[in-house]
């Protein structure tokens, strides 16, 4: 098995030297794109696309997912990564030459995100409403001490 000779930082991110640069894709909002800015016709799966925040006491992913239904979603939550995945159907078939546009994306998707802190995988929740997807994880906060009670037995 070759050796990466990319930096950690550069492995982490997905970035690549300069001079490299040229040979590579390119990613745009989350999304693959070859040298001509197009995206690739033979991707077997979709990648999802997200916002991610946080508030004082929890981190907040968000994605559209339009048209899938509750049950055709898979959310996977460790104190680490979130990974969303899922599959939109299309109803019907049209023909490819009866569209004007096609820019709609059909099939399995999948979006794994790497969190900046540790979250509590118990308490979040996601929800689903009027096609926009979030989910609530709520941090932990490794600077609160907790005090144990000591038992005299």
């Amino acid at each position: 098995m070759p050796k990466d000779r990319r930096s950690f930082l550069e492995r982490l991110t997905g970035s690549v030297p300069a001079e490299e640069a040229e040979e590579k894709t390119f990613s745009f909002k989350g999304a693959e794109l070859d040298k001509k800015g197009q995206l690739p016709e033979t991707s077997d799966e979709g990648q999802l696309l997200v916002d991610v925040y946080q508030t004082l006491d929890e981190i907040v992913i968000q994605s559209v997912v339009s048209g899938v239904k509750p049950d055709e979603l898979d959310v996977a939550i460790t104190q680490e990564m979130v990974t969303v995945r899922g599959k939109r159907e299309r109803g019907g078939h049209i023909s490819d030459e009866n569209y004007f546009y096609q820019e709609l994306y059909w099939g399995s998707f999948s979006r794994s995100i790497l969190l900046p802190q540790e979250v509590d995988v118990e308490g979040s929740e996601a929800t689903l409403k009027n096609g926009l997807l979030t989910i609530r994880l709520p941090k932990i906060d490794k600077a609160r001490i907790q005090k144990l009670k000591i038992k005299q037995e």
